[in-house]
């Protein structure tokens, strides 16, 4: 079986081996930017703020 590993690939999985305290903060990056909660009520009032689109995107009334 053919098993490819581009180079950066290689240095990726070679530097996180050296270097597992950066496998954290990788999780931690993840749950401050991604794996946040959001609140209902403030998504109910970003849609309601929505104002629809005219048909010409770019004209200005």
């Amino acid at each position: 079986m053919y098993s490819y590993k581009s180079d950066a690939t290689q240095f990726l999985n070679d530097y996180l081996q050296k270097h597992p305290e950066e496998v954290e903060q990788r999780i931690q990056g993840r749950l401050r930017l991604w794996d946040v909660e959001l609140n209902p009520d403030e998504q109910k009032a970003f849609a309601k703020a929505n104002a629809p689109r005219g048909a010409y995107f770019y004209q200005v009334d």
